[in-house]
């Protein structure tokens, strides 16, 4: 036996130790591997009824799009329900906010109110509307800031939320019928 020879078969049993080593790491790597079943994708949530299921019109993964609506739409009709007493300055769906008119009330022509409201999430929830009131008093000619009314913002927002659950309900009983 030569020397080229024996350096041939050195080498030649090298690569098959290299090569059984590597298909056995490769292969024992594969042992580890968690085979569970893959997620079932989330159920979207109607923004009519705030429950599962129902026909799909946009993305509601609250991650704003082109194509999504940020906020609840009960909420969003019962805002524009509630304030529709004053006329409207600025409404913006996306941003979901609605802001009014200096509004000057018949039965006291000495005080006027504009309103600011903010509908914040997609859920159906208290806290997922926001109101903000401000008054003036007229002092002669001219018109002075009187603040924020919170009591009155408190109470508007009681009755959005009120209107919106009003319209959830009527919309689920026209669905059961």
């Amino acid at each position: 036996m030569t020397i080229s020879n024996l350096i041939w078969k050195i080498s030649h049993f090298g690569k098959t130790l290299s090569l059984a080593i590597g298909a056995t790491l490769l292969l024992s790597a594969c042992s580890g591997l968690n085979t569970s079943p893959a997620e079932k994708p989330e159920e979207h949530i109607s923004i009519f009824t705030g429950k599962p299921g129902g026909i799909k019109l946009f993305s509601n993964t609250g991650k704003p799009s082109i194509n999504n609506i940020p906020v609840n739409a009960l909420l969003w009709r019962a805002a524009l329900d509630v304030s529709s007493f004053v006329p409207l300055d600025d409404v913006d769906t996306f941003g979901g906010s609605i802001v009014t008119e200096w509004h000057q009330p018949v039965d006291n022509p000495d005080q006027r109110l504009k309103l600011t409201i903010f509908i914040v999430g997609v859920e159906l929830r208290s806290d997922a509307v926001k109101v903000q009131t401000y008054t003036q008093k007229k002092l002669g000619n001219d018109w002075v800031d009187n603040g924020r009314d919170d009591a009155l913002a408190r109470k508007l927002e009681d009755l959005i939320l009120t209107r919106a659950r009003e319209l959830r309900a009527a919309s689920v009983s026209e669905t059961t019928q």
